[in-house]
């Protein structure tokens, strides 16, 4: 167990807030609600930094800048802004975080059962024992079983099959071509990670978006960020739930940062497919949409590029004159089928996602595809807070931007609502007692 960890007695024991997940969401509540001076634990079922070091590949690192790394009072202060932490350095920095304000956070304790009681008080069942909580705050992120299709099942014994979460790096994998199935920011640095091992790699591409890395002289993510992409609220569109459900735009920041040209893959023997529809045996089939993915996939990278325009003509800004995209590679066929033997592929590599399990959650707070409904991170249940998750209010709600926002809104709802308690508490007792319930000023 790490050293900043001290484990209290959990069993019977009773918490103004239990945070429940001790990753970059569930410390920076915990930064603001010690800010409020309330009481509080933090339950992690790993270590700090788990998902980052259990679930991302060696040569892994992050897609947006290093300073949009903003926790709460630990904003990134490293040599490198403008470059993009690798895995082990996203762990430090979370660790370090832990060391910056010692949180009370326990480490190796899962939580299996939260529940409501009739008196309105949270009972969380954990492998330490059970507890109770005023308030809980679920901060466990969105991604929590590897989701793989049934039809993975038909594959022949002898591929080798992992998600996304498992892959490491080729070396890993046995040799020979590797089929890489979806096109998401996972299964894009996956293929390319490949690729530039000189493994022959199949890539089934999908829907998702790309953006470019940088554009008229600076990164994209600056510009978009100031231009308040970052900070609009989820209120703020028309069609929210399909804006919540959107993939995320591919793009790395590999080597200092760069596109991920998918054509440019393809143009240096990367053969690509559309979307992978049916498995029987070696022979697999796909969709006929591989052109259109890509064309689509180019245009959502152009308007971003458009809007960029716009805002640089809109406040005069000076910046160099950067000439269009224009396509490095055509699909002259689209194949929609092939062998796997015949292609000498001997794994695949499913990077097609994740479910939520919140089985253990036993109170009626989710919609009919399991995600929790809620405003801003509050529920309709008093008392219980989802934090961390995509598109929670914004989009860099769930990232190291704007988790820390998220958070200081929820810290300070609870400290709002633990105010009405007490004033409706007092009302029920002496004048006194009301008195002292009030805020002061």
């Amino acid at each position: 167990m790490p050293e900043h960890t001290m484990i209290p007695e959990l069993a019977g024991a009773h918490y103004p807030v239990a945070v429940v997940g001790g990753g970059q969401a569930g410390l920076s509540v915990s930064y603001w609600l010690r800010e409020h001076g309330i009481e509080h634990i933090v339950i992690e079922a790993n270590r700090v930094g788990h998902e980052w070091r259990e679930r991302r590949w060696d040569s892994f690192c992050l897609v947006t800048p290093n300073w949009q790394c903003k926790l709460p009072g630990f904003p990134y202060k490293g040599p490198d802004p403008d470059g993009f932490m690798l895995r082990d350095e996203i762990v430090q920095y979370l660790e370090d975080y832990v060391s910056h304000f010692h949180p009370p956070l326990v480490e190796g304790v899962a939580v299996s059962r939260l529940r409501r009681a009739a008196t309105g008080t949270f009972e969380l069942s954990t492998t330490a024992g059970d507890l109770t909580a005023d308030q809980v705050v679920v901060a466990v992120g969105p991604y929590h079983t590897p989701s793989i299709p049934g039809m993975a099942e038909r594959l022949p014994s002898g591929v080798a099959q992992v998600h996304s979460s498992q892959y490491r790096n080729p070396e890993q994998l046995p040799a020979g071509a590797v089929l890489v199935v979806g096109t998401g920011q996972s299964g894009c640095q996956i293929a390319e990670d490949l690729h530039l091992a000189g493994r022959r790699v199949h890539l089934a591409v999908g829907s998702a978006p790309r953006v470019a890395r940088f554009y008229r002289g600076r990164d994209c993510v600056a510009w978009l960020d100031d231009m308040g992409h970052y900070t609009r609220g989820i209120d703020g569109f028309a069609d929210a739930e399909a804006v919540r459900m959107r993939a995320n735009h591919y793009v790395t920041g590999r080597d200092g940062g760069r596109d991920i040209d998918l054509r440019a893959f393809a143009r240096e023997d990367m053969r690509l497919f559309g979307r992978l529809t049916g498995v029987y045996g070696a022979r697999l089939e796909f969709a006929d949409d591989l052109k259109v993915n890509l064309e689509q996939a180019d245009a959502v990278a152009q308007g971003i590029k458009d809007a960029i325009d716009a805002h640089i003509a809109t406040h005069g800004i000076d910046a160099p004159v950067e000439p269009r995209y224009v396509p490095v590679w055509e699909p002259s066929e689209q194949p929609q089928n092939i062998d796997l033997a015949a292609a000498g592929i001997t794994s695949v590599i499913w990077s097609t996602g994740f479910t939520r399990d919140h089985r253990w959650i036993e109170i009626p707070v989710f919609d009919g595809r399991g995600y929790p409904m809620h405003w801003r991170g509050a529920t309709s249940c008093p008392g219980l807070y989802f934090l961390g998750l995509p598109w929670q209010y914004s989009w860099g709600s769930g990232r190291f931007e704007a988790v820390g926002r998220d958070a200081e809104f929820l810290a300070d709802h609870i400290e709002a609502s633990r105010r009405l308690a007490d004033v409706c508490g007092a009302l029920t007792g002496t004048p006194a007692a009301l008195a002292s319930a009030l805020p002061v000023g």
